[in-house]
């Protein structure tokens, strides 16, 4: 019997791939066994609704690998396998057909589903989701303008999956109603001061977008989505429906095998050890103690997915490693494009250093205490390292300065 060790890596996704990079770049000399639920080798999921919704990214050019890697690295790929249940006790999992894997350390990697709303009309046809290449396909054939009037999308939610997607279809010639019960789009995420901010971008580029509204039921005609019908008995009429209101962690396995979880997600460490210091989790449904932020945090983002694997791989192997980047989106809408660094708690407030209205600024979160939490630049591409250097401080500002573009960010500690 051989005593070879094996490795399991649970989910086909960015942080799967890179958790099998990392341990092959940190000498693991033993079998690495990958099990994906997708068809396809794991790719980076951005382009859905950014390059390749638009037409100028391919899939291969964001496969984070292509076969002959794995087969030169002695990754063993398994496409198409829903693990179904994870046993700690006796280090195996259970695949489809019943049969078990016994690992010696696992990694879960199983990543996030878009998240349902009970909306009657749902399940129509014509009713679209977004997390795989095939659901971007589906929802590219259905806007895509071959002759006649623009075909109209209905997108309910206004969040970084719905805006991007709104972006791309306009870009197509469709016309967009974006829907969205907040009183501005990425409330959650940016605040409304800088929801503001999107919500004028979309507007000037022509997208119906309905704040503050409800949608009561998808309508449909011999079971295909024809429109919404809006909470205040508005119909909207529509050739396709998006709905994108946000993401659902895939936590059941860990949480059916009596692993912690925390968050929505599996608790682990600052070196991604789950409750079982034989499994680790990373990326999406990984709710990890940031040693900088001094708090549990999970990113549903993919600068963890490409970044947590070296800690995870580092972990797997008895080393210790820590993961303390601070949490990084990006997004590209139109003409805008923005990168965001950090973590604001909602009550933060915001100081803003250039001009908001052409959209070319820089955006700071405060805390109670005058410490910058979170940064963004829209359309300024060198003041990223500057951001992070003041989060990482941990110095309390002055805001009038920070609020100044002739004061240096080097310089405007208070």
């Amino acid at each position: 019997m051989s005593n070879e060790k094996l490795f399991v890596i649970v989910g086909g996704g960015l942080a799967g791939a890179k958790t099998a990079e990392q341990l092959r770049a940190r000498d693991f000399p033993g079998r690495i066994l990958l099990l994906g639920e997708e068809e396809h080798l794991p790719y980076e999921r951005p382009p859905l609704s950014k390059e390749y919704f638009a037409g100028t990214k391919r899939l291969e050019e964001f496969t984070v690998q292509h076969g002959d890697w794995y087969r030169d690295h002695r990754v063993e790929v398994e496409l198409g396998v829903t693990v179904t249940a994870l046993d700690p006790g006796a280090h195996t999992v259970t695949l489809p057909d019943g049969s078990t894997v016994r690992y010696d350390k696992l990694a879960l990697a199983t990543g996030s589903r878009p998240r349902h709303i009970p909306l009657p009309g749902i399940d129509a046809a014509g009713v679209h989701l977004l997390r795989t290449v095939e659901q971007s396909d589906a929802l590219l054939a259905a806007i895509r303008r071959d002759a006649g009037p623009a075909p109209h999308l209905a997108i309910v939610g206004a969040g970084w999956i719905g805006l991007e997607i709104a972006a791309g279809a306009r870009g197509h010639g469709a016309d967009v109603t974006v829907v969205e019960s907040a009183a501005q789009p990425l409330s959650g995420a940016l605040g409304e001061q800088m929801g503001a901010v999107f919500a004028d971008l979309h507007r000037s580029h022509g997208v119906d977008l309905r704040l503050s509204t409800t949608v009561s039921e998808i309508l449909t005609v011999d079971g295909r989505a024809t429109g919404l019908r809006l909470g205040d008995g508005t119909d909207i009429r529509a050739d396709a429906v998006l709905v994108a209101v946000g993401a659902q962690p895939n936590i059941a396995l860990a949480r059916d095998a009596g692993l912690t979880v925390a968050n929505d997600g599996v608790a682990v460490d600052a070196s991604l050890a789950t409750s079982d210091p034989d499994i680790v989790a990373v990326g999406d449904i990984a709710a990890a103690e940031h040693p900088l932020l001094r708090t549990r945090i999970r990113v549903e983002h993919w600068a963890n997915a490409l970044n947590q694997p070296d800690v995870a791989a580092a972990t797997m192997l008895g080393r210790p490693a820590s993961y303390d980047r601070l949490p990084y989106f990006f997004t590209d809408q139109y003409d805008l494009g923005m990168e965001y660094v950090g973590h604001a708690p909602a009550e933060a407030r915001v100081i803003t250093r250039g001009d908001v209205g052409s959209r070319q600024f820089l955006a700071f979160w405060l805390d109670a205490a005058g410490r910058v939490c979170a940064g963004m630049n829209v359309n300024i591409w060198d003041a990223g390292d500057d951001i992070r250097a003041l989060i990482s401080s941990g110095e309390s500002v002055d805001p009038h300065r920070l609020s100044d573009p002739q004061v240096p960010l080097a310089e405007v500690a208070g």
